[in-house]
């Protein structure tokens, strides 16, 4: 017990008593510093009834249906692709996990650089004017492009590591029996990888739930709310309009939504591999 007191410790002071009283603010009009008095359910009944919540709840499942499996399929495909390759593999590695240890800023910035519709190097090269961060079509999609390039690397090694534990002699065993191509993967790789995928697919899933940083730098939640994510509402509520009692009713919703979500998500991954 001594040995775990100090993390027992940190963790009641950083993590349970926060929530505790993130619990506790949801219930009161208080404003940023927390000073404010007891309203009941008044938040959580404005919030249902608000449409800007339901916008950025929207917006929130769009941006993870354009990010979460893309990416972890991505990062499948170009695993099984580097695995393949005969020389400068770990060059190859290195390029798509570099864009992963980039502060977000660098990235926000060299994609605000990439897609500018004046002088943005893509529309340059095909021609189009299109204003991809505020464009109300286009925002966040070219949002969660920018999230997949910058993150997908990270899927990569993870995948990678799961497709060089599996023991070759299992493929050498079915490849006597005259297994190839397609059958090996049905049969054997993607078996033995499903845990590995399926625990990329729940970091995917409550990472783009938490979608913050690139939405503020590059969109500030623009144009007309299109790209307005739950974080971002509650960082406007709390921060910009001073009301920390509904800033935190919107995190505890948002706490609820992930862990119901990461449920589901369990049993559906867990129902699939039985």
């Amino acid at each position: 017990m001594l040995l775990v007191a100090p993390f027992i410790l940190i963790y009641i002071v950083f993590l349970i008593y926060p929530t505790l009283r993130v619990f506790q603010l949801s219930f009161t009009n208080s404003d940023l510093s927390g000073e404010g008095a007891y309203n009941g359910f008044q938040n959580y009944v404005k919030l249902f009834t608000e449409p800007t919540f339901w916008t950025a709840l929207v917006n929130t499942l769009y941006f993870i249906l354009l990010t979460a499996v893309p990416n972890t399929l991505l990062g499948l495909v170009l695993a099984l692709l580097i695995l393949r390759l005969k020389r400068l593999k770990n060059f190859v590695l290195a390029a798509f996990f570099l864009p992963y240890v980039l502060p977000v800023s660098v990235v926000t910035n060299i994609w605000g650089w990439v897609l500018d519709s004046n002088f943005g190097l893509l529309n340059l090269v095909t021609g189009s004017s299109i204003t991809w961060f505020q464009d109300p079509v286009w925002a966040l999609p070219a949002v969660a492009f920018v999230t997949i390039w910058w993150t997908v690397g990270f899927n990569i090694l993870l995948f990678i590591a799961g497709l060089q534990s599996i023991s070759p002699e299992i493929y050498e065993a079915a490849s006597l029996d005259g297994a190839s191509g397609g059958r090996l993967f049905w049969s054997i790789t993607w078996p033995n990888l499903w845990p590995v995928t399926s625990l990329i697919l729940l970091l995917q899933l409550i990472a783009q739930f938490k979608i913050f940083d690139q939405i503020y730098l590059l969109t500030q939640g623009g144009p007309f709310d299109k790209t307005l994510v739950m974080l971002l509402y509650s960082y406007r509520e709390g921060f910009q309009q001073q009301h920390g009692g509904y800033a935190s009713t919107i995190g505890v919703i948002l706490m609820l939504v992930i862990l119901a979500v990461s449920a589901i998500q369990f049993r559906l991954t867990r129902g699939s591999r039985a």
